[in-house]
């Protein structure tokens, strides 16, 4: 059953991300179109999270691997800022997921290098303090620091990934109370969990633990471009209409 290579996965996290995206910026909320892109969308900042803690064992060079997530999240800002504009046609919304992925890059080399028990928590304790302006804000580095818990037991992975489901739908839950209803509240969280339990699923159950064996070097690339581009392209659309 394990037939999904890791870039396999990872290009369906890029439409995920992109149907979640859509209907941030072009969809009108509580239709069905939209919630649906908004909660398969959902799929993708926990997956990249599990990769981004599997490609750091991975990785031949971590410095580079590092350097390459704060270039790319550079370059990522304005485009950003742009998609993601209240009504003007650039806005600082906060910072970009690969910037928020490069902190949790950050996270995983201190837990696993740093054996000073009080700059753990230092160092630990700075890097969530600034993914609070970050997209994904503190839910990005605590899918890290699960994944980074689990390793290589599978069942330590399903437990990961069901925390994940739980904190997520925990955090919609927080949002809406007071603006919607109990129930409707509830029904969003669970609808909103959805995206993050299907990654568990595909991890757990379809990912085959290898990468394609044709064009590795063109989707390592087009992963790294797709944000960006893919934002600047929103940005402008969302700015003409």
């Amino acid at each position: 059953m394990k037939i999904l290579s890791r870039d396999v996965i990872k290009y369906f996290a890029m439409l995920t991300m992109l149907l979640n995206h859509i209907a941030n910026v072009f969809l009108t909320p509580g239709t069905l179109l939209y919630e649906f892109f908004l909660n398969i969308g959902y799929f993708t900042a926990v997956t990249m999270c599990y990769f981004l803690v599997e490609g750091y064992g991975y990785t031949h060079s971590r410095r580079e691997y590092a350097r390459r997530l704060l270039v790319f999240a550079g370059v990522s800002q304005i485009p950003y800022s742009m998609a993601f504009a209240g009504d003007s046609w650039i806005e600082f919304s906060g910072f970009n997921m690969i910037f928020t992925l490069f902190l949790c890059f950050l996270l995983i080399c201190i837990l696993e290098q740093e054996k000073v028990r009080t700059m753990r928590v230092l160092g630990f304790t700075v890097i969530f303090m600034i993914c609070v302006f970050c997209d994904w804000s503190v839910l990005a580095p605590a899918f890290t620091v699960l994944f980074v818990w689990a390793k290589d037991s599978e069942r330590k992975k399903r437990t990961a990934f069901l925390t994940a489901m739980v904190l997520f739908g925990g955090m919609i839950f927080l949002g809406g109370i007071g603006r919607i209803s109990i129930a409707m509240n509830l029904m969003y969280a669970v609808f909103g969990m959805l995206g993050v339990g299907l990654s568990g699923i595909v991890i757990l159950y379809f990912y085959n633990g290898r990468r394609m064996e044709k064009g590795r070097k063109f989707s390592k690339w087009f992963f790294y471009w797709f944000y960006p581009v893919h934002l600047l392209v929103i940005g402008i659309v969302r700015t003409l209409i």
